[in-house]
């Protein structure tokens, strides 16, 4: 297995076991071959080199994402990484930790995002 199906597949297991596998796999399968190449570098890169390092663990990763990605504004990502962040044993609690600094650093307009999409999130879980 050369370096890079090697990194790719520590990554897919990664982004699987944060992401679930069936989206994972769904996101692959309806790649096109315009789509693809990003897919699977971005599977390789970001979740085989980043999330593959053993340096922190996976729950300390998606506090992490949680607020780099709200820093960006970038919602849709943020809803993926709000699953996967209770998936990787984030509490309730802590998330609402993590928005208050969100609001803080990134403003309160961008914690309220936050806020509904937990709030769905959450209220999801609970049906």
């Amino acid at each position: 297995m050369s370096l890079d199906e090697e990194m790719f597949q520590k990554g897919l297991a990664a982004r699987k076991a944060t992401l679930g596998a069936e989206y994972v796999q769904n996101t692959l399968d309806n790649a096109d071959d315009f789509h693809r190449p990003f897919q699977e570098a971005m599977t390789a890169w970001c979740w085989g080199f980043g999330w593959g390092d053993d340096t922190l663990d996976a729950k300390t990763r998606s506090m992490m994402n949680l607020s780099m990605i709200a820093a960006l504004g970038k919602m849709t990502e943020w809803e993926i990484h709000l699953r996967g962040a209770l998936t990787n044993g984030v509490s309730k609690d802590e998330v609402q930790s993590i928005i208050h600094v969100i609001g803080i650093y990134c403003g309160v307009p961008q914690a309220l995002e936050c806020f509904r999409v937990a709030k769905r999130v959450f209220s999801e879980g609970e049906a």
